[in-house]
């Protein structure tokens, strides 16, 4: 039996670029400090924690617009769409 125990294997991951108002931007930085972890990791559990808290949108994501998702490619924009 190892005495190390191999890492847990990390997601693949893709970068994002995000605007935060001051404020929201030390205590998400404060909250990775508190828990240990990286900023990175609170906004990806903070996200899967509102997907699955919202109940409304687990019922619009399993219809027709799971469809629709279409991945980012590296170096792509996203543009918000326009009805």
């Amino acid at each position: 039996m190892p005495v190390l125990k191999a890492p847990p294997r990390q997601p693949k991951t893709t970068p994002i670029q995000i605007r935060l108002d001051d404020e929201a931007r030390m205590k998400l930085t404060k909250y990775a400090e508190f828990v240990d972890c990286s900023r990175s990791y609170v906004v990806t559990e903070a996200l899967k924690y509102l997907y699955r808290r919202d109940k409304e949108f687990e019922s619009w994501l399993a219809g027709q617009h799971t469809n629709s998702y279409k991945p980012i490619s590296k170096g792509e924009s996203v543009q918000p769409e326009t009805k």
